[in-house]
């Protein structure tokens, strides 16, 4: 530090040294600003001065002097100068130089009179006082300063303990202790008690000390010691009274020591009058807070090990060994825990309402640690019942009960009590917070406080509903809005305190039911979403927050595996009652282990449900919590490992789901609201629950394992369903329905749910489906559609008509804006409309009492037309505008709106079920042990029933009328026709029939049943025959995209198809009144309004019963394709097809024993690889072998004659379905004359080869479709007309060589008198070989006959194969012979060619929409023709346009069983071996003409059909069957037309009485066809080749005839 005091001054001391230290002196004196630092600098300057004196620079009288001058300037100057003689004094007496203690002792002399002598004897050593004269003696001062000390210090003046001063305490205790009732105040005393510590010098500590032990026995006069102590505190200092209180708490503070109540008590009060601080008292307490949460931690550890202990498995030989370490730790613990004084003080506090201080100590404390502790969570508890008294008493109590009402604490500090709702947030919640769990120690406060929720709640709805109606009124006040904020602060601290005290406490309470009903009292006013957001919470975190809740739940699960595993269908009740008492404080914990052992065992299902019945409200919405919880859970898997199925966990969890719904009153709400949102997602393994809970709450099935009888009585009215149409017998199933549909009501979930149900059946396919097994995607499909089917129905069965229309929108609505499948909208709308339509018709017949049938019919009528005319506007936006060109949108509304209840009456369903309540009352009275008034009730309830079923059917009865009266006058607006009925038929097909009849089985069974009721009212422009025919011809693909359930139903459809077919195939008589005259079996499609009852038109009986054979044969046909392919898809779906049809297919017994013999491979493949589809296949094939002996030979099915053929060929042709049709139908029918071999395989291989040739030769070349359709014998019958126009013995001859078929048919012709349509040729053919084998002729003769007429027959039977195989160009050296007979017809064709000039369509074509009157424009008509053949896809027709692609799937089994279908004949054989002969001797010729005619092939042949043709040569000699091919010779389906108007002009001649009309019609047919024939030719110069080639053919073809004429 530098010096103050430079040496220049000291130099100069007299000229300036002394003014400049006075002034800065001065200076430093005046600087107030630093004061301290001032202070310092004057004592250096002065301590410098001194110094320069000391060491001798300076004289003692010039410092004395201007120490003179300086003393003046501060005040405390003299003291600062005592302190530097100080500093000196000591410095000085350690130096060795003498001189410098003596300039120091006379500056001390000089400066005496500035420093008075008082000061200087305080701070100077004794000696130096001495050596200044201040003192004689320094030991004497020395002695006397020491005993004045002991003095001062050591000698007591007051009295500590009592015995040192009894009198003065005595006299104070009894001071304190008097009776305080009279006048006595504080100040009194406190007078008093300072009076005895002046006279008898009582210690003031020890006085405050026994003030309060008095007070610790007084306890009741709070309002006398707390002002007495609070007065008494201005004596002392502040911390006296907490350190006399430390010291109280410290002296019990001994491991025996166990501290009073009224010290806590004493400690509360004082602290809560604030003449203590907390802070300071708390620091004299034990335990230390680390020891406390040292416990705490030790407690959780403790807690998980018992949790570990109860989960595992301890072998017996552990257990004894566990037991007694146990023992052993028990008794450790017995021993008394040391006393928690903050524990002990916080229980004061409480008791005295301090809950503030309360609240600071619990803050310090692990959460829920302080009132673990009993007589804490009571001393809350009853602070609790006192702040809530007033509201509670106010709105609380239940109506009638009394109540034992509170006192307030007399304290005036303590907690205000709750008046309204808004109080209890300020402090009751918080106390309650604090409380948490252990509120469960005062069940009496929990109902209160549940009570309170209650009422809160309430008052919430009437706030809600009066806010509502103001805002309605007039808006809402700004004060309005702040209660309504206010209440929903309120709300959301309830749903905390439900949170985290209610539960917790309920779970911790002794299953206390009561407390359960009371808490379900409040949380029934909460809506679901809080509810299980709570339940979530109490079930997954809350038993993790507290030792004692992890323990609970540890004991909880371990009493749910005893009781589970002891659970079964015998001891339900006992097992019940004990999983009530756990279920009634631990719900979420048992629940969620029972679930886990329903999903693994499915049979605990039944017993665990009727265990279930000693659950309180409460547990059963938990229960629904978790149930919906385990079904959410992302953990486990819903499909099995092979995903193909669904996890049977979630198939049990869902059974479990419907039973427990419907037996107990549990809300539905959050289930449906859970499969609502999975649907929104995308996922639809959930339905299976809703479909579940269906069932069993509405006892709607859906099964597709129903009974024919038990479908039937599905179509009745609801009684009749209930009884005869499921397989349980539903009962009591009114209240669960209805609590169902009001679930779905109240959260508007009824169209939602269907609406996303009928969108996610796509969306299972295009969205859930990507990665999927197709088996689970169609499993899900079904399962998805099924649903929808079964709510459908219940809610169509419960919901009124006001609900239903209000919810479900039109059906344009539904089908455009929310995207829903046509089907399901119908479907959703169809019981609005009935509905909508009895509601119309009961108001108009109310309006009018007239009770005639006919007015009914006629109201009926008009009630319809008002409904359903808005339903036929909308209708017309579903479709395209040309769909509308074919059927009405009245119609498309009709069918879809119509059931099988409108259609039909179950008579004989209504008389099983009636004769089986007969049978049940005859029961009752035969039965002897049933007491009378039992027997007279059951009998009451059979009567009522049989009443209810004859009414029933009385009211479908004239329902069914009505309907069939409406239909009869719609009719003939329904099908417009305007393109072709074709075209009618493949609409109908199409939007109707197929979309619904594989929606559900009732659906399936209506839609057979409408198209026979269409055909039954005649309604014009339908042809039954085309629409039979096309469901009948190729259900291939049908099959193929189906899932299992719609295979089933698609079955049930084709089964009630084949049973109309079958009755009318059956009888002739039934045929004929049943469809003789009608024109659905019209042959002749002429232009829309032609439909004429001529009944040359009609398919006469025995060619129907052809067209049945050969729907037969198709079915067969498409059953072994789709055995064959391998795919999984078809064969189940065809083995379930054929399982349904069963009882009417197969009927012929070569057709039954084909598919037996695939079906047995099938069995033999599968048994390893699928075993579902081995199964399936077993199964069928059972069956099948139990139908052999109702299987009849072909013969008997129909007659099989070479006429026939044809007639089968024409009868089929779909119109304008594509080119393909015609020669497939020939095929078809060559085949079925075949009697090569029975052995399917073996021709279904040589059929394969065929077809291709022949599809390619269908889509190729005109040339074998010009003709339209005709067949074989169309062209033969032409060629005979021609050639009867020759004469005499050379016609003859002719006729003889060429046709030797023709006879027959010319005698039938001239029997018939008519030109038939194509489709009745079959039939004059039949008679016509009747006539002949009638003929008497001679033996020979006959035998000529029958050999050349089954040689022209066989010859026929290869003609369409001969023809398309002929055109290959590439043929194998062992092909060589088979190809020069096909070269042969194929000349020989030609030659007719060139003969006949143009060929012509026979009348009797279902192609042709022409009438016969419309000569004037062939070609026009034959334009149309071939543009109809390639306009629209009919369903049935199996080669089309497309077969290209399809060749290798389908179109190679196309024909395969055909040939089964005829049985061997000895003559047959004979014949084949003749012809072989004579054609041997041609092939020679043949080979010549060979290459020419590969050479002047069509354009069109391609390589395709070398490769096609070659492999079905190939696969026919193989078969042995290159004779079969060598039949082939003589006609083909576009034979000449000059032959056939040849042999069409000799069977004129011949038949008598025949009307020149006959003639004129066969002139116009051929012109016709000349058109045609232009028509369908590609180029003249194809022409001019054609003719060139005839004209060498027809040489060929006399020489070969003539050759086989030898042979014979």
């Amino acid at each position: 530090m530098a010096a103050l005091l430079p040496a220049e001054w000291i130099k100069n001391w007299e000229k300036g040294g002394k003014n400049e230290f006075v002034q800065l002196c001065r200076a430093l004196s005046e600087n107030k600003s630093h004061d301290s630092m001032g202070f310092r600098d004057i004592q250096q300057a002065l301590y410098e001065l001194a110094y320069h004196v000391v060491r001798g620079n300076l004289k003692h009288d010039q410092a004395s002097n201007v120490l003179g001058d300086v003393i003046e300037f501060r005040e405390d100057m003299p003291s600062i100068l005592a302190d530097v003689f100080c500093i000196l004094d000591i410095e000085t007496s350690c130096l060795e130089e003498k001189s410098k203690r003596d300039h120091f002792t006379q500056l001390v002399l000089a400066c005496l009179y500035l420093v008075s002598d008082t000061v200087l004897k305080e701070r100077l050593d004794p000696e130096t006082l001495e050596s200044l004269g201040l003192i004689k003696q320094s030991q004497q001062f020395n002695q006397k300063s020491v005993k004045i000390k002991t003095k001062l210090f050591y000698k007591q003046q007051k009295f500590n303990l009592l015995r040192e001063e009894n009198e003065g305490y005595a006299k104070l205790i009894a001071e304190l202790g008097q009776d305080l009732s009279g006048n006595i105040t504080s100040d009194l005393i406190l007078e008093n008690i300072k009076s005895l510590i002046g006279c008898f010098n009582l210690d003031p500590n020890r006085v405050l000390d026994i003030i309060l032990e008095v007070y610790e026995c007084r306890p009741e006069y709070d309002d006398f010691f707390v002002p007495l102590i609070e007065s008494y505190m201005y004596m002392c200092e502040p911390q006296t009274l907490c350190h006399i209180l430390g010291f109280k708490f410290k002296f019990y503070q001994d491991p025996s020591g166990e501290t009073p109540s009224s010290l806590y008590r004493v400690a509360a009060v004082l602290l809560q009058h604030n003449l203590i601080d907390l802070e300071d008292l708390y620091v004299h307490l034990l335990p230390g807070d680390n020891a406390i949460i040292e416990e705490h931690k030790r407690e959780i550890v403790e807690a998980k090990q018992i949790v570990r202990k109860l989960t595992m498995v301890v072998l017996s030989s552990e257990k004894t060994e566990e037991k007694e370490k146990e023992k052993e730790k028990e008794e450790e613990k017995t021993e008394k825990p040391p006393d928690n004084q903050k524990l002990g003080l916080l229980e004061a506090l409480l008791k005295i309402g301090d809950w503030q201080h309360a609240q600071s100590i619990m803050d310090q404390m692990p959460p829920f640690y302080a009132t673990s502790h009993k007589p804490i969570a009571i001393a809350l508890c009853q602070l609790v019942h006192v702040t809530i008294e007033p509201l509670y008493r106010r709105v609380g109590v239940p109506k009638g009960a009394k109540g034992s009402p509170i006192s307030s604490l007399p304290n005036k500090r303590a907690p205000k009590q709750a008046d309204s709702f808004e109080d209890l947030r300020k402090e009751v919640f918080n106390m309650l917070c604090y409380l948490g769990p252990h509120l469960s120690h005062d069940p009496i406060l929990f109902a209160k406080v549940v009570r309170l929720g209650k009422a809160f709640m309430k008052e919430v709805g009437t706030m809600k509903k009066f806010v509502s109606e103001r805002v309605v009124k007039f808006q809402s006040d700004g004060s309005k809005q702040e209660d309504k904020e206010k209440m929903e602060i309120l709300f959301s601290c309830l749903l905390s305190i439900t949170d985290q005290v209610l539960l917790p406490s309920l779970s911790l309470m002794d299953c206390n039911a009561c407390m359960s009903e009371e808490l379900w009292g409040m949380f029934k006013t909460f809506p679901y979403q809080y509810r299980y957001r709570l339940y979530g919470q109490w079930k997954n975190e809350t038993y993790n927050s507290h030792p004692l809740l992890v323990k609970v739940k540890a004991q909880t699960i371990d009493r749910a595996k005893y009781i589970m595993k002891r659970l079964t269908k015998e001891n339900v009740k006992p097992s019940g009652r004990q999983i009530g008492k756990l279920s009634h404080s631990n719900p979420t914990i048992l629940f969620d282990y029972i679930l886990s052992q329903i999903q693994k065992y499915d049979n605990l299902i039944t017993p665990v449900v009727d265990s279930l019945k000693y659950l309180t409200s409460l547990n059963y919405d938990v229960l629904a919590y978790c149930i919906i919880e385990a079904l959410a859970n992302p953990e486990k898997e819903r499909m099995k490992h092979d995903d193909t199925t669904i996890s049977s966990w979630l198939q049990s969890l869902a059974s479990f789901c419907g039973a427990v719904f419907r037996k107990y009153p549990i809300e539905l709400a959050g289930l449906l609201q859970y499969v609502a949102n999975q649907l929104k997602a995308g996922k639809s393994f959930d339905l299976l629950i809703l479909k579940e809970v269906v069932q069993k709450m509405a006892g709607i099935e859906i099964t597709e394992e129903m009974t024919m009888e038990q479908l039937e009585a599905m179509t009745g009215g609801e009684q009749l369903k209930a009884e005869g149409g499921y397989f349980g017998q539903i009962r009591n199933t009114k209240k669960s329905s209805q609590r169902l549909k009001d679930a779905l009501l109240d959260h508007d979930l009824a169209l939602p749910l269907c609406l996303l149900m009928a969108q996610q059946r796509n969306g299972v396919i295009f969205q859930e489906g990507g990665e999927k097994h197709l088996k689970l995607v169609g499993k899900l499909y079904d399962q998805c559609h099924d649903t929808l089917v079964q709510f459908g129905g219940f809610l169509a069965s419960n919901l009124s008509t006001e609900d239903y229309i209000k919810r479900v929108p039109s059906i344009d609505v539904l089908c455009n804006e929310f995207h829903t499948p046509h089907d399901a909208a119908f479907f959703l709308s169809r019981p609005m409309y009935a509905h909508h339509i009895s509601s119309k018709y009961d108001e108009l017949k109310k309006a009018e009492k007239g009770n005639k049938q006919q007015h009914k019919v006629h109201k009926y009528i008009t009630s319809c037309e008002l409904v359903m005319a808005p339903v036929h506007d909308a209708v017309i936006s579903l479709h395209l505008p040309k769909v509308w060109d074919d059927i009405s949108p009245q119609f498309y509304a009709t069918f879809w709106s119509l059931t099988m209840y409108d259609l039909a009456v179950p008579h004989s369903s209504y008389d099983r079920e009636v004769n089986k309540l007969k049978v049940q009352m005859k029961a009752i009275d035969d039965n002897q042990e049933m007491p009378p008034n039992k027997k007279k009730k059951e009998k009451e309830r059979c009567t009522a029933l049989q009443d209810k079923l004859l009414e029933e059917e009385k009211k479908q009865l004239e329902h069914v009328q009505r309907v069939l009266q409406r239909l009869k006058l719609e009719k003939d607006n329904w099908l417009l026709a305007k393109s072709t009925k074709n075209e009618t038929i493949t609409k109908f097909l199409q939007l109707c029939i197929f979309p619904r009849c594989i929606f559900s089985a009732i659906d399936a069974v209506y839609c057979a049943h409408f198209v026979e009721l269409v055909h039954q009212q005649k309604t014009p422009n339908f042809s039954t025959l085309l629409c039979y025919d096309r469901v009948f011809s190729d259900i291939i693909y049908t099959v193929a995209s189906c899932t299992e359930n719609e295979a089933s139903r698609y079955g049930r459809f084709l089964c009630c198809m084949l049973e109309t077919v079958t009755r009318w195939h059956s009888d002739r008589v039934i045929y004929e009144k049943e469809c003789g005259n009608y024109p659905g079996f019209l042959t002749i499609l002429r232009a829309t309004g032609f439909d004429g009852g001529n009944k040359a038109d009609q398919l006469d009986y025995e060619n129907f019963r052809h067209v049945v054979h050969k729907w037969h044969y198709k079915l067969t046909k498409a059953s072994v394709h789709c055995l064959e392919t391998g795919e999984y898809t078809h064969i189940r779906n065809i083995l379930i097809v054929l399982t349904k049809i069963l009882p009417w297919y197969p009927k012929v017994l070569n057709l039954g024993q084909a598919l037996e013999r695939r079906v047995h491979k099938i069995c033999q493949e599968e048994k390893e690889k699928r075993p579902d589809l081995y199964a399936l296949a077993m199964g069928y094939s059972g069956q099948l072998k139990s139908r052999k002996p109702f299987m009849i030979p072909e013969n008997e099915f129909h007659h099989k004659d070479p006429p026939a053929r044809n007639a089968v060929a024409a009868t089929v042709q779909n119109g304008p379905g594509g080119a393909g049709m015609p020669t497939s139908l020939t095929i078809n029918t060559v085949r079925l004359e075949e009697g090569t071999t029975e052995e399917t395989d073996k021709l279904k291989e040589k059929s394969q080869g065929v077809v291709k040739v022949i599809n390619k030769a269908v889509n190729a070349t005109p040339k074998v479709t010009t003709s339209n359709g005709n067949s074989a014998s169309n062209s033969k019958i032409i060629k005979e007309k021609d050639d009867k126009e020759k004469s005499g013995k050379e016609k003859d001859k002719e006729k003889k060589d060429k046709t030797p078929a023709a006879t027959p048919e010319m005698k039938a012709l001239g029997k018939d008198g008519k030109d038939k349509p194509k489709e009745e040729r079959a039939n004059k053919d039949d008679k016509a070989r009747e006539i002949k084998e009638k003929t008497p002729k001679s033996d020979k003769e006959k035998e000529k006959v029958k050999k050349e007429e089954k040689a022209s027959k066989e010859e026929k039977s290869k003609t369409v194969v001969t023809i398309v195989e002929s055109k290959s160009t590439a043929e194998k050296e062992r092909e060589k012979e088979p190809s020069r007979e096909r070269d042969v017809a194929k000349e020989i064709k030609s030659k007719e060619n060139a003969k006949g000039g143009e060929k012509m369509p026979v009348a009797g074509s279902l192609k042709s929409p022409v009438p016969r009157s419309e000569t004037s424009e062939p070609e026009r008509e034959q334009k149309r023709r071939k543009v109809d053949t390639h306009s629209s896809p009919s369903h049935s027709s199996t080669v089309k346009d497309n077969l290209n692609e399809l060749k290798d799937s389908s179109a190679k089994h196309y024909i395969n069983h055909t040939t089964p279908t005829l049985s061997k004949s000895k003559e047959r054989e004979v014949d084949k071996k003749d012809l072989d002969k004579s054609r041997e001797r041609s092939r020679e010729r043949e080979k010549k003409d060979e290459k020419d005619r590969k050479d002047r092939k069509r354009d069109h042949s391609n390589s395709d059909r070398e490769v096609l043709q070659d492999s079905a040569k190939r696969r026919k000699e193989e078969n042995g069957t290159t004779g079969s091919s060598k039949h082939s010779k003589s006609e083909s389906p576009s034979d000449s037309p000059r032959l056939n108007e040849k042999e069409k002009e000799k069977n004129k001649s011949k038949s008598s009485g025949k009307e020149k009309g006959d003639s004129i019609k066969a002139e116009k047919m051929e012109k016709s066809s000349s058109g045609s024939k232009k028509e369908s030719r590609h180029d003249k110069e194809k022409t001019e080749k054609k003719e060139k080639r005839d004209s060498t053919g027809g040489k060929e073809e006399k020489k070969h005839h003539k050759s086989s004429d030898k042979h014979r």
